[in-house]
């Protein structure tokens, strides 16, 4: 059994990519406002929030399963392709991961635009899932960013 592995996932969505992303670089402001049941509250710690190298600490609602803080480096992020990587530095998932590095790309696709997730990870013990839950809220969070960006439209 691995420590270490990639989990992925491709999400065709309905939203124009550029709003799509637009939102998504605006999660500081717009997740804990629109997506309380998930999101209590983002700060930033180190930076503007969207550049490489600033800092967030995500606290996650009451009931998220996994995590309840989560501190986030954003290592790369690049507006014209639309694509952000970020690594987790402290925080609640660390107990379980000793490597957490999410990489999120927003694509056009026809009408609307395709989300790809992808994380790598590696586990602090053999015992550890595969970080599965991690990527069915990030599927969930993507989906409702699309309806959230089709209301707004």
């Amino acid at each position: 059994m691995a420590t270490r592995g990639r989990l992925e996932v491709d999400i065709e969505l309905k939203s124009n990519p550029d709003k799509y992303w637009k939102t998504l670089r605006d999660s500081t402001t717009i997740f804990p406002k629109a997506f309380s049941h998930d999101y209590k509250s983002i700060e930033i710690l180190e930076g503007d929030g969207k550049c490489p190298g600033s800092v967030r600490r995500i606290t996650y609602a009451e009931g998220s399963p996994l995590v309840k803080v989560s501190i986030e480096k954003i290592e790369a992020a690049d507006d014209t392709k639309m694509t952000v990587t970020y690594s987790v530095i402290e925080g609640d998932l660390l107990k379980y991961y000793k490597k957490f590095k999410g990489h999120i790309t927003v694509t056009p696709n026809g009408d609307g635009c395709e989300v790809k997730w992808a994380a790598e990870y590696e586990k602090a013990n053999l015992e550890i899932p595969d970080p599965t839950v991690i990527k069915d809220f990030a599927v969930k969070n993507f989906l409702e960013v699309d309806e959230y960006v089709q209301a707004q439209a």
